[in-house]
């Protein structure tokens, strides 16, 4: 009678109930096809044996990540950012690592690490900022070039093998290192260094790496400075002009060290300017997270007096790209919408934005409010015949429509009516 062979045992214990909660992530998450042009919907259509395929070639050490595709995503300098889009399966590959590796990795971060971790923010990161700029007279805004294309792969194993005695998380994070990039003519590019953006794995390794070359460091160094960081953006609060300049050119020296640099161009001191801080300097202004700080007046409700504060406000090229989205989306031509679905579809991207760029400062979205009622009265005058000859009656129209349903629009809580 011939036995019944036993089941070949995993090289790896790889649970595969973490196969299956990293793809509920990646589906929350959504997002483009990789280089198979395979989407959600299609790796759905065999999903268990997808995921079983996944979770077999990870146990066994025989995963071997597929090239990720280039995008390339302009930027506000007028240059551009290649983000690596990997497959859907990688990314589900990936969030597995990531749920293994995080735990060990998070309770070791700084404090003032804010990018992309659990329970915090980029609003959390600007509250902080903006309460040690009333007390810290300057700032060195802090710039790295090229972060991502740069990192050293040995110096992350290196950190990687630190945090975890999980041979097949360094092995698998050494093969996402190393994967080529596919560019839209279909080359494939080899890489020597540097982490693609867009992976799930990548704000992770980013922290990781950043902890080290620059928390540490600082902590180590410069104890008495605070800072904040977001991902690969710092700021660093100085007492005076001269220590920043200390500070400044320490870390420019500590970032070669590592493999990295500091942008010349980009990194600045600035003086926190206010109505209790006296002299002219260039720089008084700075971006972080979206918000520009530089001096602005403000009102105090216990005194009923305006002054100059250093305070933060959505920054001005922000404003112009969602300026831009806004009339990207032409909705003068959605007339065949009323006015409720066509609510329902902006407002899903008008939550975000107001949500986010409210927090402090909010009179500085009126502009932005504004340019969106005057595409809504534009989609008006197309719609309706009777409002299409007067500009003037088509405002009216708008008016009475906010004055019954205030909140149809979220962007209307955040700027008064047109008188």
């Amino acid at each position: 009678m011939s036995r019944v062979s036993e089941p070949k045992p995993k090289s790896f214990e790889i649970s595969k109930w973490a196969v299956w909660e990293a793809y509920r992530r990646v589906k929350a998450n959504k997002g483009g096809a990789g280089v198979d042009g395979e989407s959600m919907a299609e790796f759905e259509q065999d999903l268990h044996g997808n995921l079983y395929k996944l979770w077999n070639r990870l146990s066994s050490g025989s995963y071997f990540p597929p090239p990720v595709r280039a995008v390339q995503i302009p930027k506000r300098d007028g240059s551009s950012r290649t983000l690596g889009v990997p497959t859907v399966a990688d990314r589900i590959a990936q969030t597995v690592v990531r749920g293994y590796l995080e735990p060990n990795v998070e309770p070791v971060f700084h404090e003032d690490s804010y990018g992309y971790r659990p329970g915090r923010s980029p609003v959390d990161a600007v509250r902080v900022c903006r309460e040690r700029c009333f007390r810290k007279d300057w700032v060195v805004d802090l710039d790295i070039r090229a972060f991502f294309d740069s990192v050293s792969w040995d110096l992350m194993l290196k950190a990687v093998r630190h945090h975890t005695d999980q041979k097949w998380i360094v092995l698998y994070v050494e093969r996402w290192l190393k994967a080529p990039m596919r560019r839209p003519d279909g080359i494939l590019a080899p890489r020597v260094k540097g982490t693609p953006q867009g992976s799930p794995i990548s704000p992770c390794l980013a922290n990781l790496f950043l902890h080290y070359a620059l928390d540490a460091w600082m902590v180590r160094e410069f104890p008495a400075v605070p800072f904040e960081r977001f991902a690969d953006d710092a700021v660093i609060h100085c007492v005076s002009e001269s220590q920043a300049r200390l500070v400044r050119d320490a870390l420019a020296r500590r970032l070669v060290e590592v493999g990295l640099e500091l942008h010349p161009d980009k990194t600045r001191i600035v003086y926190c300017k206010d109505s209790n801080r006296r002299g002219d300097y260039e720089e008084v202004s700075f971006t972080f997270c979206g918000y520009t700080f530089r001096p602005r007046k403000a009102y105090n409700k216990r005194t009923g007096k305006t002054f100059t504060g250093f305070l933060p406000a959505v920054a001005p090229e922000k404003l112009t790209l969602m300026s831009r989205r806004v009339a990207g989306w032409r909705l003068h031509r959605r007339t065949t919408l009323d006015l409720e679905d066509l609510a329902a579809g902006v407002n899903l991207v008008l939550r975000g934005w107001f949500g986010y760029f409210t927090a402090f400062h909010p009179n500085a979205v009126i502009p932005l409010c504004q340019r969106i009622d005057r595409h809504l009265v534009r989609w008006a005058r197309w719609k309706h015949k009777r409002l299409e000859r007067s500009g003037r009656r088509a405002w009216v129209w708008l008016a009475g429509v906010r004055s019954r349903n205030p909140e149809m629009f979220v962007h209307w809580r955040y700027c008064s009516a047109p008188s």
